[in-house]
């Protein structure tokens, strides 16, 4: 059998090349959707299941890359007509499912803030029976220097607490207010129009940025990755046809 040449033989050495690149990529997408999967943990009864499920899809491809790269690396350098287009189709569908991915990426960016509003509301209902998600609201609400959903009136905790000249107001959650400075004793956020110390914004636009931001750099990975494996089918077929021509195979291509 003899060995492809010229532009032919060019491309097949470009082609391991790229497979090495995929393997590359595959380890960014298992550590991109791992990554953001971990953030969006941290955070679980805030999101519904749609933030998790791109994470997924993009860790799964990377891993079938691994896999879809073996056919390329052995084709290219056996100059193997059926590993060729076993890769070739193989990735040609990576391919699709990458960019169904980053757009999914983009449409959830969208969706963000409508997505958490439910949720927010929801667990806030829950946050003095429910020890998981009053630790969650604490610590988002001290992360990200808010109160409540919107703003500090979307509490409804019915508590009151004695301050002075026997004046008493609605309780708020602690994490709502910055403590002083020097604070000694009793410390309460409360919700009087004067409070200095309590967060005037709520938690939903600077909450649903951070989760959007994360949901935009699955969306980029999956189409900047997908665009490059566009050129590996692209090479595939040329070496796949160059094979076949040269062996005078019949059938596929």
């Amino acid at each position: 059998m003899s060995f492809l040449t010229g532009s032919a033989n060019c491309i097949k050495y470009t082609l391991f090349a790229f497979n090495l690149v995929f393997i590359i990529t595959g380890i960014i997408l298992i550590a991109v959707g791992a990554g953001v999967a971990g953030t969006f943990e941290e955070y679980d009864s805030f999101l519904k299941s749609n933030f998790y499920s791109i994470t997924t899809f993009l860790i799964v491809i990377g891993v079938f890359i691994f896999i879809i790269a073996f056919f390329g690396c052995c084709g290219a350098i056996k100059e193997n007509y059926w590993m060729i287009l076993i890769f070739s189709v193989l990735l040609g569908l990576i391919f699709i499912l990458e960019l169904a991915a980053g757009i999914s990426g983009y449409v959830l960016r969208n969706q963000t803030q409508d997505l958490i509003s439910e949720k927010l509301n929801q667990t806030m209902l829950e946050y003095k029976t429910n020890p998981t998600i009053s630790n969650l609201w604490d610590y988002t609400q001290r992360e990200f220097t808010c109160c409540g959903t919107n703003d500090y009136t979307d509490w409804k905790l019915e508590t009151k607490v004695n301050l002075a000249n026997n004046y008493t107001a609605d309780a708020l959650p602690i994490s709502c207010c910055a403590m002083p400075p020097g604070e000694i004793g009793s410390f309460y956020c409360v919700a009087l129009n004067g409070d200095m110390n309590r967060y005037a914004d709520g938690c939903l636009t600077e909450f649903s940025s951070y989760i959007s931001a994360h949901a935009v750099s699955l969306g980029a990975a999956g189409v900047i990755i997908a665009i490059i494996q566009f050129f590996g089918v692209l090479f595939a077929c040329y070496i796949a046809r160059e094979i076949k021509i040269r062996d005078g195979i019949s059938g596929f291509m």
